[in-house]
């Protein structure tokens, strides 16, 4: 049998209950260890503003009476989260599906470890960057995939924190880390023409223009290079024979790009990817369709992430540096971060490429005549 009591009379259990789970606070603790607030604040926040000794009394009592310091709290006081974020217009999920973005987040990585620093990733906040950029407790950014222009980076400079582009054309006061998108570009395409083809399919990924001719940072810099290597062969950029698909950078597709590009006339026999996920894409499908990769339709990539020389056939790609351009964005926003003066030199840094000729464009008793 249950007896039910009046609201008001459970109220003092209630209240009794509350005090037993009551939090240790730094008053607590100064007590206990016999020291000022201000000098457990300094032990936990600027630890340099006392003694080894005091210090380590001090955390070692608060250790013992289970106390936890409030993040927020903390950030507060020492004006820093200690946490770099990593602004991405792309949901979570969708980021950590794509091999590049892996491998550029390990870069990334190695420095927060090496300086005690975590990684928060940034997406869209209810479809908007801009909103995610404000919300973020960080003490900088890295950004990827943004425009120098874009409205979530005008966010950023009004915040006035530190932050690195990636990929981008940067003005002179925005620190930055690219590759050579032209010479990349270039060098893959020059090699599909060298292999004999004319009928090209480019599946790009999905831009913010729709239109070639609008294309800016790395997509403008990938294009003039296919477009130089092309004007060697006597073609142009697009015509009738060389065609571009916009898809967006992830599996599936590559593998809409390839349904589509099979019903072009005439039907193209090599596919340049802007990624290596739109090349995996492409060549799935294309397996599946019963099209033999690279008899039927060669392939190419850009990227060179690990899985592009376990793929079979091995994905032709030009290799770009994903690791060190995460690591190099970092170390870029460490120095800022630790800058004395209020406006350090800005850095922009541009890393090599190379060509990387697999079984993907190249028939088995051809590729022998290339390096790898």
């Amino acid at each position: 049998m249950s007896i039910s009591s009046p609201e008001g009379a459970q109220q003092p259990t209630r209240r009794r209950r509350n005090r037993g789970v009551r939090r240790v606070t730094i008053a607590d603790i100064a007590r206990q260890a016999g020291v000022s607030k201000t000098a457990v604040s300094f032990a936990f926040n600027m630890p340099q503003r006392l003694s080894e000794e005091t210090t380590r009394h001090i955390l070692e009592v608060a250790r013992q009476m289970g106390y936890t310091p409030n993040p927020i709290a903390r950030s507060l006081n020492t004006r820093r989260t200690n946490a770099v974020g990593v602004i991405m217009p792309q949901d979570i999920p969708t980021v950590l599906s794509n091999p590049f973005f892996a491998e550029l987040l390990s870069g990334v990585g190695e420095v927060c470890d090496a300086e005690g620093l975590s990684l928060m990733l940034i997406p869209p906040l209810r479809g908007s960057l801009v909103e995610a950029t404000y919300a973020a407790l960080v003490d900088g950014c890295i950004v990827t995939g943004l425009e120098a222009n874009d409205k979530a980076v005008r966010a950023l400079r009004l915040r006035k924190i530190p932050f690195v582009m990636i990929d981008v054309d940067a003005p002179p006061d925005i620190a930055s880390v690219s590759v050579d998108d032209f010479g990349g570009a270039y060098a893959v395409m020059r090699h599909v023409l060298e292999q004999g083809h004319r009928h090209i399919a480019i599946v790009s990924f999905t831009s913010f223009s729709g239109r070639i001719e609008d294309y800016t940072g790395t997509l403008k810099h990938r294009f003039d290079g296919y477009r130089r290597a092309l004007a060697e062969f006597g073609l142009q950029l697009p015509d009738a024979t060389v065609h571009v698909l916009e898809s967006p950078c992830n599996v599936r597709g590559g593998q809409a790009a390839f349904h589509h590009l099979i019903q072009l006339e005439p039907r193209p026999t090599a596919v340049v990817a802007l990624s290596d996920v739109l090349a995996f894409g492409v060549i799935d499908a294309a397996l599946a369709a019963g099209v033999r990769v690279p008899d039927d339709l060669a392939v190419v990539g850009f990227d060179d992430v690990e899985t592009s020389r376990l793929l079979r056939p091995a994905l032709t790609t030009v290799r770009q540096p994903i690791r060190e351009k995460g690591r190099r964005a970092a170390e870029l926003f460490v120095k800022m971060l630790h800058a004395e003066s209020e406006e350090p030199p800005v850095e922009h840094i541009v890393l090599p490429v190379e060509l990387v000729v697999r079984e993907s464009s190249v028939r088995a008793g051809a590729l022998a005549q290339h390096s790898v």
